[in-house]
Protein backbone atom coordinates (compact mmCIF):
# COMPACT_ATOMS: atom_id res chain seq x y z
CA UNK A 1 0.00 0.00 0.00
CA UNK A 2 1.99 2.93 -1.14
CA UNK A 3 1.03 6.84 -0.18
CA UNK A 4 0.59 7.42 -4.22
CA UNK A 5 -2.33 5.20 -3.65
CA UNK A 6 -3.96 8.06 -2.03
CA UNK A 7 -2.90 11.05 -4.29
CA UNK A 8 -5.34 12.85 -6.45
CA UNK A 9 -5.13 16.28 -8.25
CA UNK A 10 -6.89 18.82 -6.28
CA UNK A 11 -6.93 22.55 -8.37
CA UNK A 12 -6.24 25.18 -5.33
CA UNK A 13 -9.75 27.23 -6.00
CA UNK A 14 -11.35 24.51 -4.29
CA UNK A 15 -9.97 24.82 -1.19
CA UNK A 16 -12.08 26.92 0.79
CA UNK A 17 -10.76 30.02 3.15
CA UNK A 18 -14.58 30.46 4.50
CA UNK A 19 -17.87 28.72 5.73
CA UNK A 20 -20.74 28.52 4.08
CA UNK A 21 -23.40 30.68 5.76
CA UNK A 22 -25.33 29.45 7.44
CA UNK A 23 -23.75 26.43 8.33
CA UNK A 24 -26.58 23.80 7.08
CA UNK A 25 -26.57 25.43 3.50
CA UNK A 26 -23.29 24.03 2.60
CA UNK A 27 -22.86 21.00 -0.12
CA UNK A 28 -23.18 17.37 1.11
CA UNK A 29 -21.97 14.93 -1.20
CA UNK A 30 -23.91 11.44 -0.19
CA UNK A 31 -22.17 8.52 -1.57
CA UNK A 32 -23.88 4.79 -1.36
CA UNK A 33 -21.61 1.74 -2.84
CA UNK A 34 -24.00 2.25 -6.11
CA UNK A 35 -24.81 5.78 -6.38
CA UNK A 36 -23.59 9.43 -5.79
CA UNK A 37 -26.03 12.20 -4.59
CA UNK A 38 -25.70 15.83 -4.92
CA UNK A 39 -27.50 17.18 -2.11
CA UNK A 40 -27.27 19.89 0.99
CA UNK A 41 -26.46 19.48 4.34
CA UNK A 42 -30.25 20.15 5.29
CA UNK A 43 -31.26 17.29 3.69
CA UNK A 44 -29.68 15.04 5.91
CA UNK A 45 -32.70 14.47 6.96
CA UNK A 46 -33.28 12.25 3.60
CA UNK A 47 -30.92 10.00 5.05
CA UNK A 48 -31.09 9.64 8.77
CA UNK A 49 -33.68 7.84 10.11
CA UNK A 50 -35.24 7.48 13.74
CA UNK A 51 -32.99 5.59 16.16
CA UNK A 52 -29.77 6.25 14.47
CA UNK A 53 -27.12 7.51 16.50
CA UNK A 54 -24.86 10.68 15.58
CA UNK A 55 -21.72 10.28 17.37
CA UNK A 56 -20.74 14.28 18.26
CA UNK A 57 -17.46 15.10 19.31
CA UNK A 58 -17.95 17.90 21.92
CA UNK A 59 -14.01 19.17 22.35
CA UNK A 60 -13.43 23.01 22.34
CA UNK A 61 -10.53 24.68 19.82
CA UNK A 62 -8.54 26.94 22.16
CA UNK A 63 -7.48 30.53 20.31
CA UNK A 64 -3.96 28.42 20.50
CA UNK A 65 -2.18 31.17 18.40
CA UNK A 66 -0.44 33.73 20.55
CA UNK A 67 2.12 36.46 19.51
CA UNK A 68 3.97 38.19 22.07
CA UNK A 69 7.30 40.11 22.79
CA UNK A 70 10.71 38.72 23.91
CA UNK A 71 12.66 41.19 26.01
CA UNK A 72 16.10 41.19 27.38
CA UNK A 73 19.45 43.14 27.88
CA UNK A 74 22.10 43.51 26.40
CA UNK A 75 25.70 45.17 26.06
CA UNK A 76 24.00 47.68 23.61
CA UNK A 77 20.88 48.35 25.92
CA UNK A 78 16.94 47.29 25.70
CA UNK A 79 16.20 44.69 23.19
CA UNK A 80 13.13 42.70 22.15
CA UNK A 81 12.20 40.38 19.64
CA UNK A 82 8.72 39.26 18.32
CA UNK A 83 8.08 35.90 19.15
CA UNK A 84 5.24 33.94 17.39
CA UNK A 85 3.58 30.77 19.45
CA UNK A 86 1.03 27.95 18.89
CA UNK A 87 -0.12 26.18 21.70
CA UNK A 88 -0.13 22.25 21.43
CA UNK A 89 -1.39 20.49 24.47
CA UNK A 90 -0.89 20.72 28.08
CA UNK A 91 1.67 18.99 30.20
CA UNK A 92 0.78 16.92 33.81
CA UNK A 93 3.07 19.27 35.37
CA UNK A 94 1.15 22.20 34.06
CA UNK A 95 2.97 23.47 31.59
CA UNK A 96 2.03 23.84 27.81
CA UNK A 97 4.19 22.20 24.57
CA UNK A 98 3.91 24.95 21.87
CA UNK A 99 6.07 25.43 18.98
CA UNK A 100 7.75 28.89 19.02
CA UNK A 101 8.88 30.86 16.32
CA UNK A 102 11.51 31.84 15.66
CA UNK A 103 12.95 29.88 18.15
CA UNK A 104 16.79 31.00 18.20
CA UNK A 105 15.64 34.19 19.20
CA UNK A 106 14.55 32.77 22.94
CA UNK A 107 16.88 31.06 25.59
CA UNK A 108 15.79 29.06 28.41
CA UNK A 109 14.29 31.12 31.42
CA UNK A 110 13.19 34.07 29.42
CA UNK A 111 9.64 35.33 29.20
CA UNK A 112 7.67 36.22 26.55
CA UNK A 113 4.76 38.59 27.23
CA UNK A 114 2.01 38.34 25.25
CA UNK A 115 -0.62 41.00 26.47
CA UNK A 116 -0.89 42.95 29.92
CA UNK A 117 -2.05 39.76 31.97
CA UNK A 118 -0.78 36.91 30.08
CA UNK A 119 3.20 35.87 29.63
CA UNK A 120 4.74 32.71 29.36
CA UNK A 121 8.12 31.36 30.90
CA UNK A 122 9.94 29.36 28.44
CA UNK A 123 10.97 26.12 30.69
CA UNK A 124 12.73 23.51 27.83
CA UNK A 125 12.84 22.46 24.22
CA UNK A 126 12.22 18.70 23.61
CA UNK A 127 12.66 18.14 20.00
CA UNK A 128 11.84 21.64 18.52
CA UNK A 129 8.74 22.00 20.75
CA UNK A 130 8.99 24.34 23.19
CA UNK A 131 8.11 23.73 27.05
CA UNK A 132 5.91 26.77 28.39
CA UNK A 133 4.90 27.50 32.03
CA UNK A 134 2.52 30.34 32.33
CA UNK A 135 1.57 33.08 34.66
CA UNK A 136 -2.01 32.25 34.82
CA UNK A 137 -4.14 29.50 35.17
CA UNK A 138 -7.61 27.87 35.92
CA UNK A 139 -10.55 30.38 34.69
CA UNK A 140 -7.76 32.85 35.00
CA UNK A 141 -5.48 31.58 31.92
CA UNK A 142 -8.50 30.72 30.11
CA UNK A 143 -10.39 34.65 29.99
CA UNK A 144 -6.70 35.62 29.42
CA UNK A 145 -5.97 33.58 26.46
CA UNK A 146 -9.69 34.19 24.81
CA UNK A 147 -8.76 37.71 25.27
CA UNK A 148 -4.65 37.45 23.83
CA UNK A 149 -4.84 34.36 21.33
CA UNK A 150 -6.37 33.49 18.09
CA UNK A 151 -7.90 30.37 16.18
CA UNK A 152 -5.22 28.44 15.07
CA UNK A 153 -6.51 28.00 11.89
CA UNK A 154 -5.16 24.78 9.34
CA UNK A 155 -2.23 25.63 7.43
CA UNK A 156 -3.98 26.32 3.91
CA UNK A 157 -6.04 29.00 5.37
CA UNK A 158 -3.72 30.56 7.02
CA UNK A 159 -1.45 30.82 4.06
CA UNK A 160 -4.16 32.64 2.42
CA UNK A 161 -5.17 35.26 5.31
CA UNK A 162 -4.98 35.78 9.26
CA UNK A 163 -7.08 34.73 12.11
CA UNK A 164 -10.18 37.17 12.53
CA UNK A 165 -12.70 37.36 15.01
CA UNK A 166 -15.38 35.85 13.11
CA UNK A 167 -13.25 32.73 12.85
CA UNK A 168 -13.79 32.74 16.89
CA UNK A 169 -17.23 31.73 15.93
CA UNK A 170 -16.70 29.38 12.87
CA UNK A 171 -14.11 27.72 14.02
CA UNK A 172 -15.96 26.20 16.89
CA UNK A 173 -18.98 23.62 16.45
CA UNK A 174 -22.43 25.05 18.31
CA UNK A 175 -21.64 22.45 20.54
CA UNK A 176 -18.27 22.99 22.22
CA UNK A 177 -17.90 22.32 25.70
CA UNK A 178 -14.81 20.64 26.74
CA UNK A 179 -11.93 22.74 26.20
CA UNK A 180 -8.28 21.35 24.88
CA UNK A 181 -8.53 21.42 21.33
CA UNK A 182 -6.13 22.71 18.53
CA UNK A 183 -7.98 22.21 15.93
CA UNK A 184 -11.67 21.94 15.03
CA UNK A 185 -13.82 18.25 14.10
CA UNK A 186 -14.52 19.84 11.36
CA UNK A 187 -17.06 17.95 9.91
CA UNK A 188 -19.23 19.19 13.09
CA UNK A 189 -18.65 22.88 11.72
CA UNK A 190 -22.17 21.87 9.31
CA UNK A 191 -24.66 21.58 12.25
CA UNK A 192 -26.10 24.76 13.47
CA UNK A 193 -29.71 24.64 16.25
CA UNK A 194 -32.11 24.40 13.38
CA UNK A 195 -30.59 21.29 11.75
CA UNK A 196 -30.56 20.04 15.73
CA UNK A 197 -34.09 20.86 16.40
CA UNK A 198 -35.04 18.67 12.81
CA UNK A 199 -33.16 16.04 12.73
CA UNK A 200 -34.10 15.62 17.00
CA UNK A 201 -37.77 15.95 16.13
CA UNK A 202 -37.13 12.30 13.22
CA UNK A 203 -36.06 10.65 16.39
CA UNK A 204 -32.27 11.15 15.38
CA UNK A 205 -30.25 10.78 18.51
CA UNK A 206 -26.89 12.15 19.66
CA UNK A 207 -23.95 11.23 22.10
CA UNK A 208 -21.24 13.53 22.75
CA UNK A 209 -17.50 12.22 23.20
CA UNK A 210 -14.26 13.97 23.52
CA UNK A 211 -11.49 13.86 21.34
CA UNK A 212 -9.22 16.50 21.16
CA UNK A 213 -7.90 17.62 18.36
CA UNK A 214 -4.18 17.93 18.04
CA UNK A 215 -2.06 20.07 15.36
CA UNK A 216 -0.24 16.66 14.17
CA UNK A 217 -4.06 16.30 12.30
CA UNK A 218 -2.04 18.19 9.97
CA UNK A 219 1.36 17.15 9.54
CA UNK A 220 2.08 14.82 6.12
CA UNK A 221 2.74 10.99 5.78
CA UNK A 222 6.63 10.89 4.69
CA UNK A 223 7.11 7.49 4.45
CA UNK A 224 5.97 5.19 1.08
CA UNK A 225 4.77 2.27 2.69
CA UNK A 226 2.12 3.48 4.52
CA UNK A 227 1.96 0.64 7.12
CA UNK A 228 5.19 1.74 8.25
CA UNK A 229 3.81 5.56 9.61
CA UNK A 230 3.38 6.16 12.92
CA UNK A 231 0.13 8.38 13.89
CA UNK A 232 0.01 11.16 16.47
CA UNK A 233 -1.54 10.73 20.11
CA UNK A 234 -5.00 12.65 20.95
CA UNK A 235 -6.36 12.63 24.33
CA UNK A 236 -9.77 10.96 24.41
CA UNK A 237 -12.92 10.33 26.39
CA UNK A 238 -15.98 7.92 25.70
CA UNK A 239 -17.72 8.00 28.88
CA UNK A 240 -20.10 5.36 30.42
CA UNK A 241 -23.08 6.53 28.89
CA UNK A 242 -21.92 7.89 25.44
CA UNK A 243 -20.96 3.76 25.36
CA UNK A 244 -24.25 2.46 27.00
CA UNK A 245 -26.24 5.05 24.02
CA UNK A 246 -23.74 3.38 21.32
CA UNK A 247 -23.78 -0.11 22.71
CA UNK A 248 -28.01 0.17 22.65
CA UNK A 249 -28.42 1.79 19.04
CA UNK A 250 -26.33 -1.35 17.40
CA UNK A 251 -28.11 -4.10 19.62
CA UNK A 252 -31.41 -2.30 18.11
CA UNK A 253 -30.17 -2.78 14.72
CA UNK A 254 -30.17 0.78 14.11
CA UNK A 255 -26.51 2.78 12.98
CA UNK A 256 -24.15 4.82 14.78
CA UNK A 257 -22.98 7.32 12.77
CA UNK A 258 -19.77 9.86 13.50
CA UNK A 259 -20.03 13.07 12.86
CA UNK A 260 -16.19 13.54 11.68
CA UNK A 261 -13.07 11.22 11.63
CA UNK A 262 -11.56 12.24 15.24
CA UNK A 263 -14.94 10.70 16.32
CA UNK A 264 -14.98 7.67 14.61
CA UNK A 265 -10.84 7.29 15.37
CA UNK A 266 -12.28 7.59 19.41
CA UNK A 267 -15.13 4.96 19.24
CA UNK A 268 -13.41 2.79 17.02
CA UNK A 269 -10.21 2.96 19.41
CA UNK A 270 -12.97 2.21 22.51
CA UNK A 271 -13.85 -1.00 20.68
CA UNK A 272 -10.08 -2.44 20.09
CA UNK A 273 -9.80 -4.00 23.07
CA UNK A 274 -13.10 -6.05 23.61
CA UNK A 275 -14.61 -6.03 19.68
CA UNK A 276 -17.32 -4.03 21.47
CA UNK A 277 -18.06 0.15 22.55
CA UNK A 278 -16.80 0.25 26.40
CA UNK A 279 -15.97 3.55 28.48
CA UNK A 280 -12.69 4.62 27.45
CA UNK A 281 -10.06 7.39 28.32
CA UNK A 282 -6.38 7.27 27.25
CA UNK A 283 -4.18 8.61 24.42
CA UNK A 284 -5.16 6.87 21.27
CA UNK A 285 -3.07 6.53 17.78
CA UNK A 286 -5.29 4.62 16.16
CA UNK A 287 -4.56 4.04 12.61
CA UNK A 288 -7.33 3.47 10.05
CA UNK A 289 -6.23 2.56 6.25
CA UNK A 290 -7.14 -0.13 3.89
CA UNK A 291 -8.39 -3.54 5.64
CA UNK A 292 -9.42 -1.80 9.00
CA UNK A 293 -12.12 -3.87 10.37
CA UNK A 294 -15.03 -1.27 11.94
CA UNK A 295 -16.71 -2.55 14.95
CA UNK A 296 -18.67 0.50 15.91
CA UNK A 297 -19.40 2.80 12.86
CA UNK A 298 -21.56 1.98 10.19
CA UNK A 299 -21.15 5.17 7.75
CA UNK A 300 -19.58 8.73 8.23
CA UNK A 301 -19.84 12.24 7.99
CA UNK A 302 -17.06 13.98 7.01
CA UNK A 303 -15.43 17.30 5.09
CA UNK A 304 -13.27 16.34 1.97
CA UNK A 305 -9.50 15.78 2.77
CA UNK A 306 -6.06 16.25 1.45
CA UNK A 307 -4.37 14.07 -0.77
CA UNK A 308 -2.52 11.54 0.32
CA UNK A 309 -3.12 12.08 4.08
CA UNK A 310 -4.12 9.56 6.60
CA UNK A 311 -7.94 10.86 6.46
CA UNK A 312 -7.82 10.06 2.52
CA UNK A 313 -6.96 5.88 3.70
CA UNK A 314 -9.34 6.76 6.60
CA UNK A 315 -12.45 6.80 4.17
CA UNK A 316 -10.53 4.11 2.02
CA UNK A 317 -10.67 1.62 4.59
CA UNK A 318 -14.40 2.78 5.30
CA UNK A 319 -15.57 3.00 1.34
CA UNK A 320 -12.87 1.22 -0.59
CA UNK A 321 -10.34 2.81 -2.26
CA UNK A 322 -11.42 2.54 -6.22
CA UNK A 323 -15.06 3.61 -4.67
CA UNK A 324 -13.29 6.58 -3.01
CA UNK A 325 -11.50 7.71 -5.91
CA UNK A 326 -14.49 7.91 -8.15
CA UNK A 327 -16.16 10.19 -5.15
CA UNK A 328 -13.32 12.98 -4.97
CA UNK A 329 -13.22 12.61 -8.84
CA UNK A 330 -17.20 13.63 -8.64
CA UNK A 331 -16.12 16.42 -6.19
CA UNK A 332 -13.25 17.53 -7.62
CA UNK A 333 -15.43 17.94 -11.12
CA UNK A 334 -18.61 19.08 -9.28
CA UNK A 335 -16.83 22.18 -7.13
CA UNK A 336 -17.23 21.21 -4.01
CA UNK A 337 -15.04 23.08 -1.60
CA UNK A 338 -12.56 21.55 0.67
CA UNK A 339 -11.31 20.93 3.50
CA UNK A 340 -11.72 22.55 7.25
CA UNK A 341 -14.41 25.04 6.03
CA UNK A 342 -15.34 23.35 3.01
CA UNK A 343 -18.43 21.01 2.30
CA UNK A 344 -19.25 17.79 3.36
CA UNK A 345 -19.45 13.66 2.78
CA UNK A 346 -21.65 11.64 4.47
CA UNK A 347 -20.21 7.99 3.35
CA UNK A 348 -22.73 5.38 3.64
CA UNK A 349 -20.55 1.74 2.95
Amino acid sequence: MKLSDFDFDLPEDLIATRPAVPRSSARLLVAEQDRITDARVTDLLQWLNAGDRLVLNDTRVIPARLSGQRHRTSAQGPVSARIEVTLLEPQADGCWSGLLKPLKKIKIGETVRFSDALSAELVDVVEGQGRLRFNLAGDDFDAALAEAGAMPLPPYIAAKRPADEQDKTDYQTVWARSSGAVAAPTASLHFDEPLLAALAAKGVEFTYVTLHVGAGTFLPVKVEDVTSHKMHAEWGQVTAKAAAEIAATKAAGKRVIPVGTTALRLIESAARDSGAIAPWEGETDIFIYPGFTFRVADALMTNFHLPKSTLMMLVSALMGQERMRAVYAHAVTERYRFFSYGDASLLIP
